[in-house]
C-alpha cells in the first residue's frame, strides 16, 4: 500500500463528492503538469492520493479517516432563564413524596396488636 499524505482529496483539488471519472481525469492532468523525471516528491503525493481513491474499498477508509467540520446551525438559540423561586406546590408535591400520609391501602395490611 502506498504511503498516505493527508487528505487525497486536496491533492488532486477535488470535492469528497467526486466520481471515479473525475478522480481519473484530475490524476491525469496532475501527471502531466508534475512528471516523475522532473518532480519526483509531488508526482509521489499524487500516486499516493490516487491509489487511495481509486479503490471504493480504501476510499472508503480515506473518507473515514478525514476530519469533517459539523456544518453550523443557522438557528439561534435563546438564553435560558433559571427559575429558582420557592412555590407553595412544590412544597406540597415534595411532602407528598417524602412520606406516606396519602396512602389508602393501609387498612389492608393493618394488623391489631395481640396483647
Amino acid at each position: 500500500m502506498p504511503p498516505v499524505y493527508g487528505d487525497p482529496y486536496a491533492v488532486l483539488g477535488l470535492t469528497r463528492s467526486a466520481t471515479a471519472a473525475e478522480i481519473k481525469h484530475a490524476y491525469f492532468a496532475l501527471v502531466r503538469t508534475y512528471p516523475p523525471e522532473r518532480e519526483p516528491a509531488m508526482f509521489k503525493r499524487v500516486r499516493a492520493a490516487y491509489e487511495r481513491l481509486r479503490d471504493p474499498q480504501q476510499r472508503i477508509e480515506a473518507d473515514m479517516l478525514l476530519f469533517e467540520r459539523w456544518p453550523a446551525s443557522d438557528r439561534t438559540r435563546r438564553a435560558s432563564t433559571l427559575d429558582l423561586t420557592l412555590q407553595h406546590a412544590d412544597i406540597i408535591a415534595a411532602a407528598r413524596s417524602l412520606t406516606d400520609l396519602s396512602r389508602s391501602d393501609w387498612r389492608d395490611v393493618f394488623e391489631p396488636v395481640k396483647i
